[in-house]
């Protein structure tokens, strides 16, 4: 993954526009990390491979970045974006990394199942 370039993830959310895209979103206050001294339970979510279509997809702030996409009836969001990539399989990952490098928060878009 690398940095994100808002003109990039914006043409990438583009060319996704109106078509049916398999969605990951996950997000999580820790549990990919020990936890701390609070010793308090990590919060999750976790979306996977939920079929959508986006009406409009859009990529807003300075960084880290907040991707919204506005779905027939609401909305998808994930803020504090820090990185992406487009695989050889067109998938578009999206992801926010803490200052170690710990995963915050993932959303992803393919026009196939994303594998288990």
């Amino acid at each position: 993954m690398r940095p994100i370039e808002p003109k990039e993830v914006q043409a990438e959310l583009d060319a996704r526009l109106r078509r049916d895209v398999y969605l990951h979103l996950e997000t999580t206050t820790g549990s990919y990390t020990a936890l701390g001294p609070e010793k308090t339970q990590p919060v999750i979510a976790y979306v996977r491979n939920a079929l959508v279509r986006y009406e409009r997809g859009r990529i807003t702030g300075e960084g880290p970045y907040r991707v919204g996409l506005k779905l027939s009836g609401g909305w998808v969001y994930a803020q504090g974006l820090t990185d992406f990539e487009v695989t050889e399989r067109a998938e578009l990952l999206l992801a926010g990394h803490d200052h170690e490098g710990n995963l915050r928060v993932a959303l992803q878009l393919s026009v196939r199942p994303f594998r288990e």
